[in-house]
């Protein structure tokens, strides 16, 4: 049976007894709707509730909800429950530790989601082996700071790691510390021309998108897209952190707020280029109309926030696509050069070359070897 989350708005007098005992008058009528009540988070601050359920269809819950106590959900998504763990850490009610008839639970859904990685900027003819192994060493000491920080990972790679935390604050520890061990391992590995990306941003599991936290996980990910050197978290990061460690100053040289405008004019972009980079003639003037805006407004736009032209910007997305079709083997060169929007494989040879020291056939061979 499908598993549901719904998310729940209240007014400012609901407090976590008031859900708890919501709760109770579900899990008396739930076998009429053949529903199951799983567990459900409380945010006091936000005044927010999000409920897991395992039902029929979303009507079911809906009516379960309503005939319970009359409060129907705002919004209501289809999740998988180990997604849900990992970021949520629990598909079910935490122990009543206090021993009480009501289990009260006042825990945020809430959370805050940091993507990180290492990524080669020229690949140097190095073997396959030998980059792996550079990068494997540093990621056993990244995974022992996540830990330290309370970070649960919703998804890993080789070279990739997304990470949920309850809080803001050992969000960004978690990153700082993970850049200074980088700032080592770096000076160790210096014939590697290889950087440390990594963006933050934090949100709730439920919004108006179809998949758990998907708004949140966007803007980490386009963050970390863009990110360079520095740690790049949203605004809202910024000010959680600051009322949750106000003790600790934001160490300004290894991070970077980035402005509400300019997220707001980085997803845009992102959404554009993700609807049209498989299109040969997609290219800056077209987005500059997808976006209502000059071109010269658009190319100062994206310098000012990624150091790249627009048309550069455009081609290196492709290129990233085509090095995660090489890694799953999702064709050859000619095949994923077209695939990926270039007009003609030796065009995509030139670019690839261009921006990875390497020719396609030489990667592969080191991919292979």
């Amino acid at each position: 049976m499908p598993i549901y989350m719904d998310r729940h708005d209240v007014s400012e007098n609901v407090t976590a007894e008031t859900v708890a005992k919501l709760h109770q008058e579900d899990l008396k009528i739930q076998h009429k709707y053949n529903c199951r009540g799983l567990t459900y988070w409380f945010d006091d601050v936000r005044k927010t509730a999000f409920c897991l359920i395992e039902a029929p269809d979303k009507q079911s819950l809906t009516t379960m909800h309503k005939n319970a106590h009359g409060q129907v959900p705002y919004q209501i998504i289809e999740v998988d429950a180990d997604v849900v763990e990992s970021f949520l850490g629990r598909i079910e009610d935490p122990e009543n530790r206090d021993k009480t008839e009501l289990n009260i639970i006042n825990e945020p859904a809430f959370r805050a989601i940091m993507v990180t990685g290492i990524k080669p900027y020229s690949f140097l003819n190095m073997k396959k082996e030998v980059l792996n192994l550079s990068i494997q060493k540093f990621n056993l000491s990244t995974l022992s700071t996540i830990k330290q920080f309370k970070g649960r990972i919703v998804n890993h790679s080789n070279d990739y790691f997304m990470v949920s935390f309850a809080s803001v604050a050992d969000a960004m520890k978690c990153a700082l510390e993970v850049q200074r061990e980088f700032d080592k391992w770096k000076e160790k590995h210096d014939f590697i021309n290889i950087k440390l990306k990594t963006g933050l941003s934090a949100g709730v599991p439920v919004t108006n998108s179809r998949t758990l936290f998907d708004d949140t996980v966007k803007t980490a990910e386009r963050l970390y897209y863009i990110s360079m050197a520095k740690i790049l978290i949203t605004n809202e990061v910024k000010e959680l952190y600051k009322n949750e460690e106000i003790t600790n100053a934001l160490l300004t040289d290894r991070v970077e707020p980035v402005d509400p405008e300019d997220e707001k004019f980085l997803n845009q972009v992102m959404d554009r280029l993700e609807e049209s980079w498989k299109n040969s003639e997609f290219r800056a003037i077209d987005l500059s109309r997808a976006l209502s805006m000059s071109k010269s407004k658009l190319y100062r736009r994206i310098i000012s926030l990624t150091g790249k032209s627009p048309n550069t910007f455009i081609k290196d997305y492709r290129l990233k696509k085509a090095i995660h079709f090489f890694r799953l083997k999702k064709g050859n060169i000619s095949e994923i050069a077209y695939e990926t929007g270039f007009g003609s494989p030796s065009y995509f040879s030139k670019c690839f070359h261009q921006k990875y020291g390497i020719k396609p056939t030489d990667y592969l061979q080191l991919q292979e070897g």
